[in-house]
């Protein structure tokens, strides 16, 4: 049987082993890469902020106060573009993440596109006349839609469940995942890397219970306490601990945090566990109830 590796060189210790010489069964460790995606066209939007610059060049080859403001304006809106369609692209990530999700408020990378179609139009009046301008922003604008794509532009997963329990979940789940970002970012101050991989090794844990509630909004009161209460308590401690272990390097100090991330690993293992059995008891009930009455009616 496969074993999991440890020891000195290892984030997690070798597994000691019992009297017998056989190594006792140790529960899996989630991955920390587990529904880890890079982010989206990330080399589209890099490519896209250095040619936001060639809109300069009219200024540098024909001169002139207007022409500078031209060429000036037009490179603003498309660096703007740039930096709208970047955070699109993160809130479409987020959204595909996740089962139940509301489509975005604002639809980033539509009005990138509106942006980049003005930028370009703007740039071709310093050398196109008449109608060429509104045929370039058209180009533009259809050309970012092309590479990029358009924002989410309908919810998902929410058919059928009560609007102000998914809203509820949503916000819970947002200050849940505000917690995580701040326990990691807290954590890279101590300068340990398996400390870091800890962390993240929780944090899928975490989302594994997040995902859980928003399949069934009406989890959220058993869950609540987890995703408020011990995340912002794991997040004071983290801060801490990383402020102090930044100097003192306390191996003592370390030990402890780690039996803290693996206490609050196993709680919300347990806790999610739990939901999902409780989800498939009311299944099973609705299964059940809809059999009996179909046997009477059949």
């Amino acid at each position: 049987m496969a074993q999991r590796f440890g020891g000195k060189y290892s984030p997690t210790p070798a597994p000691t082993p019992d009297a017998a010489g056989t190594p006792p069964d140790t529960p899996p460790v989630a991955n920390r890469f587990d529904g880890k995606r890079p982010l989206p066209a990330r080399g589209r939007t890099n490519l896209f902020f250095v040619a936001s610059f060639a809109l300069l060049v009219p200024a540098v080859l024909h001169g002139g106060p207007d022409v500078l403001l031209r060429s000036v304006g037009a490179t603003a809106l498309c660096l703007a573009a740039v930096w709208l369609t970047r955070e699109g692209l993160v809130a479409e990530d987020a959204f595909n993440a996740r089962t139940i999700a509301r489509r975005p408020a604002i639809p980033r990378k539509i009005f990138a596109a509106v942006l980049t179609g003005a930028a370009l139009g703007l740039g071709a009046t310093i050398t196109q006349p008449g109608l060429y301008p509104l045929a370039f922003a058209l180009a533009g604008a259809a050309a970012h839609l092309a590479a990029f794509g358009l924002d989410p532009l309908r919810s998902k997963g929410a058919t059928g469940l009560d609007e102000f329990q998914t809203d509820r979940v949503a916000r819970a789940v947002d200050e849940g995942e505000r917690f995580l970002s701040d326990m990691r970012d807290a954590i890279r101050r101590a300068g340990d890397r398996a400390l870091e991989a800890r962390v993240d090794a929780f944090t899928t844990t975490a989302r594994t219970l997040f995902r859980t509630v928003e399949g069934d909004p009406g989890d959220l009161t058993a869950a609540r306490k987890f995703l408020s209460v011990y995340l912002s308590g794991a997040r004071d401690a983290t801060v801490k601990f990383a402020d102090f272990y930044a100097t003192s390097r306390d191996a003592t100090a370390r030990a402890d945090y780690l039996g803290l991330l693996d206490d609050l690993e196993t709680n919300f293992a347990s806790r999610t566990k739990a939901l999902l059995s409780n989800n498939r008891s009311d299944l099973d009930v609705e299964i059940g109830v809809l059999r009996e009455r179909l046997q009477r009616e059949g």
